[in-house]
Order: C-alpha cells, then sequence, then structure tokens
C-alpha cells in the first residue's frame, strides 16, 4: 500500500497557528490533505500530530490519526524522527491486516505548495526506477545559488559561506544568478520515500536524511514551507496559479 504521512505539531514560535492559518478560505494544512486524497495511487492518508486543532481538521478530511509522542512535538524535535515513528505505527497497523508499505508520501501541515498531479508524478518515477530512494518536489532558486551565501567573520564582516574554490576556478566566477546553473532546493511540498529511508535514517544524506541518497526530482515553481506570516501572499499566489480559489479546487468544489 501507498499511505500519506503528514506532520504538524500544536506550538510554532515565529508564526503561532500556522498550520491552519486561512489560505483562500481554508486552514492550510487543507492544501496537502487534499492533494493527498485526490492522488490515485494513495490509499490511506495519517496525519500525526499532538494538536487538538489539527486533530479536528485532519479527522473533517478523512485522515486516520496518530498520537505524536511530546518528545517528538517540541520545538526542538527532528522531523525526521516524527515522521519515522509516523511510519513505524503505519507499518505496524497495516501488518495486523497482512498489507505492507510500498511507498510513504511524507507531508507538512505548512507546506501547502503541492498538487496530486505531483505526487502522481512521484509514485510513477519512483515505480519506473527501482533504484531511486524518493522523489521530492524541488524548485529552482538560482538567487539564493550558495555561491551568494556569506557568513560573519569574528570582526563582523561578510565573507563567502562556502570557499569559492568549491565551485571552479574563482577567476570564472561572476555576479550572474544564474552563472552556476540551475539551483535545486526541496521546497517540501512533498517527499515520497521507500520503507528503508525511514527505516535507516543514518545512511541518508542531509539536511533531510529521510530522502535517502538516491533522489529524484519533481519539478515544480515556487514551492515552500510557510514558516513566517509574510509568505503567506506567495502561497496563496502559487495556489491560485494552480487553480485554486476561495470556492475551487483543482479537484473540484
Amino acid at each position: 500500500m501507498i499511505c500519506a504521512l503528514l506532520l504538524g505539531r500544536e506550538a510554532s514560535v515565529g508564526f503561532p497557528g500556522k498550520n491552519w492559518h486561512p489560505l483562500l478560505g481554508r486552514p492550510m494544512m487543507a492544501y496537502p490533505l487534499l492533494a493527498a486524497r485526490a492522488t490515485p495511487s494513495i490509499d490511506r492518508v495519517y496525519v500525526s500530530t499532538d494538536s487538538p486543532r489539527i486533530r479536528e481538521i485532519a479527522a473533517s478530511h478523512g485522515a486516520r490519526l496518530i498520537d505524536r509522542p511530546p518528545s517528538l512535538a517540541s520545538k526542538d524535535a527532528l522531523g525526521e524522527d516524527a515522521f519515522a515513528h509516523g511510519y513505524t505505527v503505519i507499518r505496524d497497523e497495516l501488518a495486523r491486516e497482512g498489507q505492507t508499505v510500498e511507498l510513504v508520501v511524507l507531508l507538512f501541515c505548512n507546506a501547502p505548495t503541492i498538487t496530486a498531479d505531483a505526487l502522481q508524478q512521484g509514485i510513477d518515477a519512483l515505480r519506473t526506477d527501482p533504484d531511486a530512494d524518493s522523489a521530492v518536489t524541488v524548485s529552482v532558486y538560482n538567487m539564493w545559488s550558495p555561491l551568494r551565501a556569506r557568513r560573519l567573520d569574528e570582526r563582523g564582516y561578510l565573507q563567502p559561506f562556502v570557499p569559492f574554490e568549491t565551485f571552479g576556478d574563482p577567476a570564472t566566477l561572476n555576479c550572474d544568478r544564474d552563472s552556476q546553473g540551475d539551483v535545486y532546493f526541496a521546497d517540501m511540498g512533498a517527499s515520497i520515500v521507500r520503507p528503508h529511508c525511514l527505516e535507516r535514517l543514518k545512511d541518508g544524506l542531509l539536511p533531510q536524511k529521510w530522502m535517502g541518497r538516491r533522489i529524484l526530482p519533481i519539478r515544480q515553481w515556487g514551492g515552500l514551507d510557510v514558516d513566517y506570516e509574510w509568505q503567506v501572499p506567495l502561497a496563496e499566489h502559487w495556489l491560485r496559479a494552480h487553480g485554486f480559489t476561495d470556492t475551487v479546487t483543482p479537484y473540484g468544489r
């Protein structure tokens, strides 16, 4: 079976209530739920949370609930560990039914920039390429190339975050945002993974170890997970561009 697993917790320091903040009249977390429910190959949708409000919204969308332990719901808890816990609950539940997990579709309550078409595309890609560990949504953000990244030195001056030699001969570098080719960022819309990625997190590639090491791209544009209120208009722009309004979704009213 293919199962979707959505993560969200009650507390949020930077943007309190972000997981249910309204976007085009719907809670933010409704968008990954809608996408998962509309994806033909997804058999079940689960939500792991410690939040009564998230539980209520999840249940209204027909999702199954997983109690997220307090140790995995603190501000210091890692999402990878919460995903691994949720996967274990799902795996054990399916085992009692004589079923196994083929793929897990990992989603976040605060990552609304995802569609059913993208999820199905990732599932199809993994079924086509048995060597791949995962397929994840990516957006091209050349303006945030690591070539442009800076850090403060001990005197408070800006210095290269990554040594320029990492990119080749420094004499060939320039300020053109596209000079290094496309820069792909995992935009957190979705990560579709094989079970072994969650069973052996230590083998995964940093920083999102749940993706494994052989990672296929699901290309989109403008994807983001919303961590600050100023990002809300960006998410709403993306949703409108993908067929969402206050009354209509790409999946019907």
